[in-house]
């Protein structure tokens, strides 16, 4: 039989759960790169900019078009990565929380 006051405690435990898994997505910290590594972008798991780290040989005012694009693509790609790591903690901050319904998926709610 169906324990609907059971079922709201496990609702209850999620919610804190996922809060604290929000919290602390701002400590998750992945760096994209691109240029073979002259031009990194580092962000969060709220995939908010942290830092950018430029090659002082592409510090040349010729070279300010590819360097924009480097910056772009070290971001995007940090982004991806950071996508990534706050989807995993995501899944295990809920793992075992609420039972397996198939495509309802927590890790992509953000």
């Amino acid at each position: 039989m169906f324990d609907m006051m059971k079922m709201m405690g496990k609702v209850k435990e999620m919610q804190a759960k996922m809060k604290e898994a929000q919290e602390n997505l701002e400590y998750i910290k992945e760096t994209g790169e691109s240029g073979a590594g002259m031009v990194k972008a580092t962000v969060n798991g709220k995939k908010q900019v942290v830092s950018i780290d430029i090659d002082e040989g592409l510090l040349t005012k010729e070279d300010k078009e590819m360097l924009q694009d480097l910056t772009v693509a070290a971001i995007n790609n940090a982004m991806e990565k950071a996508d990534i790591s706050a989807k995993e903690e995501i899944k295990k901050s809920t793992e075992g929380i609420m039972p397996n319904i198939p495509g309802m998926d927590f890790g992509n709610m953000f």
